[in-house]
């Protein structure tokens, strides 16, 4: 239980101090807890469940919770925003079933040409890292040539948009956080 509560608090981004006044017990003893130096009290584990906003089993189970851990393999990616046509851009989604995740991370396979395509801006920022071909990533002002093994950071309020440049579609991994003040349940539109 210990090392479970320590990821929640976190995960819910409390101080050892809140999640101690939450639940009416010293930060020390909180301490304590979250090493494995303490086992609370039902009384207690429940108040830590609510305060952690989790089902008080989450907290005495044997298996890491797979919301805390989610292994996706290449093929178990979730199929999002698929276009129609050779060289129409797709995606990936990637870890879609994890709940109150602060990024979201997909496969990108950007289309060969941009044709009418509308630069897009969002709320966060955003991350590419391209894994297989060769792109552009077009701001209004300027044109970002990317190769296998390069990656870009920028805000997400930048108007973008994204092309594959070679003969084959590119992959790019991209994770965009959508919200630095905290956790959202939006999901921002795919670039």
């Amino acid at each position: 239980m210990s090392s479970r509560v320590r990821v929640l608090r976190k995960q819910n981004r409390l101080s050892l101090e809140a999640l101690a006044a939450q639940v009416g017990v010293t930060k020390s003893y909180l301490s304590k807890v979250e090493r494995g130096l303490s086992d609370p009290s039902i009384s207690t584990a429940l108040k830590l469940a609510h305060a952690l906003k989790v089902d008080v089993g989450r907290l005495f189970a044997e298996d890491v919770e797979p919301e805390l851990i989610t292994v996706v393999r290449a093929g178990e990616r979730t199929p999002m925003a698929d276009g129609t046509g050779p060289g129409a851009p797709h995606y990936e989604g990637i870890a879609t079933g994890l709940s109150g995740k602060r990024m979201v991370p997909f496969m990108m396979y950007p289309p060969l040409e941009l044709g009418d395509s509308p630069f897009k801006s969002h709320a966060g920022e955003e991350f590419f890292f391209v894994h297989a071909g060769t792109v552009e990533l077009e701001f209004p002002e300027r044109t970002v040539r990317l190769a296998p093994g390069d990656s870009v950071y920028f805000n997400s309020a930048l108007p973008h948009r994204c092309r594959s440049t070679g003969p084959e579609p590119a992959a790019i991994l991209v994770v965009i956080h959508d919200d630095p003040a905290g956790p959202s349940e939006r999901v921002p539109s795919l670039p």
